[in-house]
């Protein structure tokens, strides 16, 4: 799952994290390759209670712009006998109650291992247990979903909205109306996009989307969200508010 040259990427599934003693190196998982995004380091040392939340501080803050593309699973690979992992999941709950609930909930996974360079990576993504990992957290994370999803299909206020089928998506996506419903949320299966006789049109309307801010998530059709999906279609776009937003 190391990137190469010309290989086709896939779709975002996950975040990597590799925290260490000094660093936290951050990776996007697609759903064929494990991409590098940043490291963010450590000024200070371990055993200074300010500069640790400083470093957590800034590790949420690198966090930021793939949650807001809409990935919530969050894998965190630390060194054995050390307690890494845990004092970054106990700082997000102490100071980012918003990452923990709600449509905005993250769902951690952790491991043992090191992710700070191209060959760490390498090795964990042989692992089973990496992708068992993965695929909990994505599982946790689609239940989520399904939760804002059923609350929408049940909101009758007229403040969002549901809608169902591509034609009507894109038309939101691609020619929002001021003053209306604007899209939030893009959620489809993988088999709706890997069985669509349109994969570039589809493929043109999440990058689109993305662009424009709308969270896009690719959901496996036997989870729980993705049996529900299929039941409305294989794809649905979750609306609200512009005054809203």
């Amino acid at each position: 799952m190391v990137p190469k040259a010309g290989y086709r990427r896939g779709y975002a599934v996950a975040i990597l994290v590799g925290l260490g003693e000094n660093t936290a190196a951050l990776w996007k998982v697609f759903s064929k390759v494990v991409k590098p995004e940043t490291t963010v380091r450590l000024e200070g040392t371990r055993n200074a209670p300010k500069a640790v939340y400083n470093f957590h501080e800034a590790v949420v803050n690198a966090l930021r712009p793939t949650l807001k593309e809409g990935v919530r699973s969050i894998i965190l690979a630390s060194p054995p006998r050390t307690t890494y992992a845990h004092e970054f999941i106990d700082h997000v709950r102490r100071h980012h109650a918003w990452l923990t609930q709600g449509a905005n909930k993250m769902a951690f996974a952790e491991m043992t291992g090191s992710a700070s360079s191209l060959s760490d990576v390498a090795a964990l993504t042989k692992n089973p247990l990496f992708h068992k990992l993965i695929q909990d957290a994505t599982s946790e994370e689609t239940v989520n979903l399904l939760d804002l999803l059923e609350s929408r299909l049940s909101n009758s206020s007229g403040e969002s909205a549901v809608l169902y089928s591509l034609e009507d998506v894109e038309d939101l996506v691609l020619y929002p109306r001021k003053g209306g419903l604007s899209a939030e949320f893009l959620l489809l299966t993988d088999k709706y996009l890997a069985g669509s006789r349109q994969k570039g049109r589809i493929n043109r309307l999440m990058q689109i989307a993305a662009n424009k801010k709308v969270k896009t998530r690719v959901v496996d059709v036997e989870s729980p969200a993705g049996k529900r999906l299929t039941q409305l279609g294989g794809i649905v776009c979750l609306t609200k508010n512009v005054r809203e937003l």
